[in-house]
């Protein structure tokens, strides 16, 4: 029965082409400017690690005090933590699992000198940083506490690296200079590239994971410096490294992991004892002012998705909204115009039920025409995407399979929807009327 509506559908929208095309133009235009923002609002607020966003926990400390904050503002703490703070919640392990860690950069010295050196992005952090946050291994494995203990000079390395310096083979055993140290490849990762990168938003928020991951004992052990987002109330209290990790500053970060919601509560009360402590022993002159907030909350902190991009989705459906209306008006005219069709076929015996569904019918062929088209214009309404949005972002913005799907899925249910007024005024038509007009 079906392929006998769809005939009939086929056939009602080659009678009326100007119609037809109006209609399908009107949903084209309306899913390919919602979808086309929507895929990128999609990107930027995915949750970058659904299975432990509930679980993983980001730290923050007012170690600078209420003269710091804004006028008028929300008493809000640093973003990141001093290295006194984030050592000293390292060293007190209250949570299942925990890593300090911050973002630097090494020169790569390859050992084929027909590859020049070159910068790679890099992360000094501690062995629970690979469980916690799910990385997976493509060889090798993640270091481990003997390693953190050691101050050894280890990596870990992701694919791209890996693909460069060694073609891709499994690495794990050899060296890699990095700075003029050379240091022993323990693991590479697969592919990793969670969006956002939430573990530490204050540098790049969509943009790649690290290329290469070191002992952070080992880091603070060489005095390798900080190549991420660095803040200071006040200079350091002298000159140099030391100076340098003595001081208020902030620049490292620091994650917990707490399966339950008790050990969360637990969590935060440790972290008043601790800002406590230290106001007694005078470094803090002011309240404990601390934050323990999950990775939805955080990215929700960080704004990592503007409000104005959600300003922009809500327009894009108003516009689809726009879209439809125009669409019901157009499938009213239609449908109200095969009144003399619809009394013929009601007099020799057709239900309502089934020239409903006819109608219906005809409605979904609409929308996946539209659907099909607004997919077209979708693609290039991404394309255009590329060059306004910073490349980071704009490399995200490409239509997937779920994507895809539910663009269809929204153009044929939205008409479908579209078409259930039109279609039940069409089906009140009375035979006796439309017979004796004719």
């Amino acid at each position: 029965m079906f392929s006998y509506y769809f005939s009939l559908a086929l056939r009602s929208l080659r009678r009326n082409p100007v119609i037809t095309t109006l209609m399908i133009a009107a949903i084209a235009l309306g899913i390919g400017a919602t979808m086309t923002v929507y895929t990128v609002f999609h990107v930027m607020s995915g949750d970058p690690i659904p299975s432990k966003s509930a679980q993983l926990y980001a730290v923050q400390i007012d170690n600078w005090g209420p003269k710091s904050h804004r006028e008028g503002g929300n008493n809000e703490p640093p973003d990141q933590l001093s290295y006194r703070d984030s050592t000293a919640l390292m060293a007190m392990h209250a949570g299942a699992r925990q890593t300090q860690m911050y973002a630097t950069g090494f020169n790569v010295i390859p050992a084929d000198k027909n590859i020049k050196p070159y910068f790679v992005h890099g992360r000094a952090t501690y062995s629970d940083f690979f469980p916690m946050f799910a990385t997976p291994f493509a060889f090798g494995n993640a270091w481990g506490k003997s390693e953190d203990d050691a101050k050894a000079a280890v990596a870990v390395i992701n694919k791209k690296t890996n693909d460069k310096l060694f073609g891709g083979t499994n690495s794990v055993g050899k060296s890699i200079e990095l700075d003029g140290t050379q240091y022993r490849i323990i693991g590479v990762l697969a592919e990793w590239n969670p969006r956002p990168r939430f573990y530490d938003v204050t540098t790049v928020t969509f943009g790649d994971s690290e290329d290469v991951f070191v002992p952070l004992t080992h880091a603070i052990d060489k005095q390798i410096f900080a190549n991420g987002n660095t803040n200071c109330n006040a200079n350091p209290d002298g000159n140099g490294f030391d100076a340098f990790i003595r001081s208020e500053c902030v620049w490292t970060q620091f994650w917990v992991e707490l399966p339950t919601t008790a050990d969360a509560e637990k969590y935060r009360s440790m972290l008043d004892n601790y800002a406590s402590e230290q106001k007694r022993l005078g470094r803090f002159s002011w309240e404990p002012n601390n934050r323990l907030r999950n990775v939805h909350d955080w990215l929700d902190f960080e704004k990592v998705v503007p409000s104005d991009t959600k300003v922009s989705v809500l327009l894009a459906f108003s516009f689809l909204l726009v879209c439809l209306i125009n669409t019901v008006g157009l499938m009213l005219a239609k449908f109200l115009g095969r009144s003399g069709e619809i009394g013929l076929r009601r007099a020799v015996g057709a239900t309502r039920m089934a020239l409903f569904a006819q109608c219906i019918v005809e409605s979904g062929v609409i929308g996946l025409v539209g659907g099909l088209f607004g997919l077209l214009l979708t693609a290039l309404g991404l394309l255009g995407v590329r060059h306004i949005f910073p490349k980071e972002i704009a490399g995200l913005a490409q239509l997937d399979l779920p994507m895809i799907a539910l663009t269809i899925l929204l153009a044929v249910v939205t008409t479908i929807v579209s078409g259930l007024y039109p279609t039940f005024r069409a089906i009140q038509v009375q035979p006796a009327w439309q017979l004796k007009s004719n």
